[in-house]
């Protein structure tokens, strides 16, 4: 699940996720058990230079087929119910965006589409976006100063009802762009952004997470004229028209209503199974290597491995790999085939839903956190792909980030005796069965998840180990829990994984009081606080002890519980020259680099 908008850490933080140390071959392993922190050949893109990006020049190399574990579900990302990144493991080729990350998750401006993006004042902050001139859309239409309007105008929470509670558009997060109080084109190339408050993050608006949509189709499809005339404020029948198109019109695959920006555009999609890219013909940068790619969703990473071993596919990527897998994976080296593991900006957690009565007792969410070993799950379902793989003790910070403090081992114990001793000074007492009830009620609660194997593994552990305290945990298996359940805050306890970038201003729309993937009401006044506080600095230091302060407030109100960081594991054949699973883009963040081995 991605975590949608500026994320993770106030100035951009370079090199922020724990990277495998990688090498190259024709076959062998780009794993360094997780320890690996230094940039590597697969980590730094072919065409980064200081802080910039641009397409390199390479060969063709023909059509490449990659696999991943879910399949691509929605045009528009940005959206609240769509916002996945299954999703954006494609639209990294297909939506361009003003910055990139590579490998190791440095900002990189990203020449093939921007001039320059300014800070042209500091009170008021004031930032200047320049695109390149004659830049298009795969179906010719320009690409500009529009699009980036109608990223803003969806997204920056300003558009209230007549409620003064609720807003036309429904996107993942609002954060930064609400706080922009003026976006104004001053050509078809230039935006002017003027914030009411400093907004450290800057780099993350506009893109890094899919939501720089083609503003012509809405205004085709909705008869706007110019979408730059649209406010906040606009009529009440105007933003019901332009946002409903943007809520429902870019669901799935229309592609008539889905052109693309970046170097390749959608040729077809087959709901539940894959989605193909094409070289983009109106690309104005290098073309890409491979003349076409096509994603397929295999959710069995044995089946992945054998579908690569069979050349059905010449790389794999798994975010949610599975321990046989690897363990097959780093036997193949002699078959021309290299294995890599990365411990990236992900990770597995547990949400308590404070919506649902029985998680309004905090006696019931301190003694369930009491009786998890994460250590056993970390043993038994991360170790055989990533060997020193930990516990995760942090909602805002990743280990290796400035601010990573241990705010969960003191929870999170391992201990049913001293659960059940929570429990029953709360009044709940041991029935005939051993589970306990009060005022008549079972402890008894379901954790929703995917159908992802670990995912069951994991669910099956906790019933073993909280079972001793007394509480009955039921297995809700559901393969489309994350298209729209999750988001609806349908579920007792749900099991996902966050993916952030490296912006630690992520964690509002996740953790803050009427965050738009808030979803199990998580948060307090201290945490909100420290939130708000946080994303106005623009010193990097008062910056970290802000967000310290609330990620410590989160952990203290146990709403979410942070397991591990899951490995992303990736493998590819000899006839490409090299893969590599970014933390937040998945493996095609580079594929328009691809080509075969010595080309």
């Amino acid at each position: 699940m991605r975590r949608s908008k500026a994320i993770p850490a106030i100035a951009v933080i370079a090199g922020a996720a724990l990277m495998l140390t990688a090498c190259g071959g024709s076959g062998g392993s780009d794993q360094s058990n997780g320890s690996g922190s230094g940039s590597t050949n697969a980590t730094i893109a072919k065409g980064e230079s200081g802080d910039s990006y641009t397409a390199p020049k390479v060969n063709d190399m023909g059509p490449v087929v990659v696999s991943t574990d879910k399949p691509f579900t929605a045009y528009n990302n940005a959206q609240a119910s769509a916002v996945q990144s299954y999703n954006t493991f494609a639209l990294i080729q297909v939506l361009a965006r003003p910055f990139i990350l590579d490998g190791n998750n440095k900002v990189l401006l990203n020449k093939d589409m921007m001039d320059s993006v300014t800070v042209t004042s500091t009170n008021p902050q004031v930032i200047t976006w320049k695109m390149k001139p004659g830049l298009e859309w795969s179906d010719g239409a320009p690409w500009g100063c529009k699009d980036f309007y109608l990223s803003w105008l969806s997204e920056s929470g300003q558009d209230l009802k007549p409620d003064g509670k609720t807003t036309y558009f429904l996107p993942g997060s609002t954060t930064g762009y609400s706080s922009i109080s003026s976006a104004k084109c001053e050509n078809d190339t230039t935006l002017v952004t003027t914030f009411s408050q400093p907004f450290g993050d800057y780099k993350s608006l506009f893109g890094i997470t899919d939501e720089l949509l083609p503003a012509h189709i809405l205004e085709k499809q909705t008869g706007i004229s110019d979408i730059t005339q649209v406010t906040p404020k606009s009529p009440a029948d105007v933003l019901t028209k332009v946002s409903d198109f943007w809520n429902n019109g870019w669901n799935g695959v229309k592609p008539e209503l889905d052109p693309a920006s970046g170097p390749y555009m959608i040729k077809d999609w087959q709901q539940g199974t894959s989605i193909t890219l094409v070289r983009n013909p109106k690309w104005k940068g290098n073309p890409g290597g491979p003349s076409q790619i096509t994603l397929k969703a295999i959710p069995d990473s044995n089946a992945q491995v054998q579908a690569l071993q069979n050349n059905e596919e010449q790389v794999l990527s798994s975010a949610q790999p599975d321990n046989n897998a690897a363990q097959t994976l780093q036997t193949l080296a002699s078959s021309g085939i290299t294995y890599g593991a990365t411990s990236g900006l992900n990770y597995e957690h547990l949400d308590l839903n404070l919506k649902r009565p029985l998680f309004q007792d905090e006696a019931v969410r301190k003694a369930f956190g009491q009786c998890i070993n994460r250590n056993e799950l970390v043993d038994k379902l991360v170790k055989q792909v990533q060997p020193d793989a930990k516990p995760f003790n942090s909602v805002v910070f990743f280990p290796n980030q400035t601010g990573y403090t241990d705010n969960y081992s003191d929870k999170l114990i391992n201990n049913p005796a001293t659960a059940k001793q929570t429990l029953q000074a709360d009044g709940w007492a041991p029935g005939p069965d051993g589970i306990m009830a009060k005022n008549g009620q079972k402890l008894s609660f379901k954790i929703s998840h995917t159908d992802i194997p670990r995912r069951k593994s994991t669910v099956a552990l906790l019933q073993q180990e909280c079972k001793a305290a007394g509480i009955d945990i039921q297995d809700d298996t559901d393969a489309n829990f994350l298209d729209k359940r999750v988001s609806q805050s349908d579920y007792d306890v749900a099991l996902f994984a966050w993916s952030v970038q490296p912006f630690h201003s992520a964690g509002l729309s996740t953790y803050i009081t009427g965050g738009g993937q808030n979803w199990n009401g998580c948060g307090n006044k201290t945490s909100d606080d420290a939130f708000n506080s946080a994303i106005a600095q623009t010193d990097d230091a008062k910056a970290v002890a802000d967000y310290q302060a609330a990620d410590k407030a989160i952990a203290a109100t146990y709403c979410t519980f942070p397991l591990f960081q899951p490995p992303n594991m990736y493998a590819y054949t000899g006839d490409i020259d090299r893969a590599y699973f970014q933390s937040f883009y998945g493996t095609l963040w580079n594929a328009n680099e691809w080509q075969k081995p010595n080309a």
